[in-house]
């Protein structure tokens, strides 16, 4: 059993810090994808705060198809394009939108969310998904955030096998 230990009262780079190591221990002799992204969805939702989703989608039949998740019940399958993760899936860069409301096309699966951040997973340059992340408060996600979850999205993408989870 892993208890998440919390990264309160820390800066957000060591607050990262922290639960990377965590998700590295997590890690350690699994490789499973779906294993390790269901792991890795649980502890970002307990860990970090102000989070009311935490969760991904796979690329699947070009399209963004839900996995793992933490949160109230989601859209099941996202345009490339279309949203926030289907804008960060088609750039292929993290897009932090600090309201939500004012994002043209958002897709609003949890009326409670008020802003977002979506890091795109690719691996050795094939896009294999997205890592999304909502919170009920504004602009939750910053700078600091796109890279201690880019560290845990590069980490995730390391340790685990994740041809089986997309196209």
């Amino acid at each position: 059993m892993h208890v998440v230990k919390a990264v309160t009262g820390l800066s957000k780079a060591d607050a990262y810090r922290e639960l990377n190591g965590q998700l590295a221990a997590l890690f350690a002799g699994e490789r499973n994808g779906l294993a390790n992204a269901a792991n890795m969805a649980a502890l970002l939702c307990q860990g970090l705060g102000d989070l009311n989703w935490a969760g991904f989608y796979f690329l699947q039949g070009g399209e963004l198809v839900l996995g793992p998740f933490q949160g109230k019940v989601a859209c099941v399958r996202i345009a490339v394009g279309r949203g926030v993760c289907g804008t960060a899936a088609q750039r292929r860069e993290t897009v932090i939108v600090p309201d939500v409301s004012l994002f043209p096309g958002h897709i609003a699966c949890d009326c409670a969310s008020r802003s977002e951040i979506v890091v795109p997973l690719v691996h050795e340059g094939r896009l294999v998904g997205v890592m999304d992340l909502d919170s009920p408060n504004l602009a939750r996600f910053d700078g600091d955030d796109a890279t201690g979850l880019k560290a845990a999205v590069d980490l995730l993408l390391g340790c685990s096998d994740m041809g089986r989870l997309s196209d």
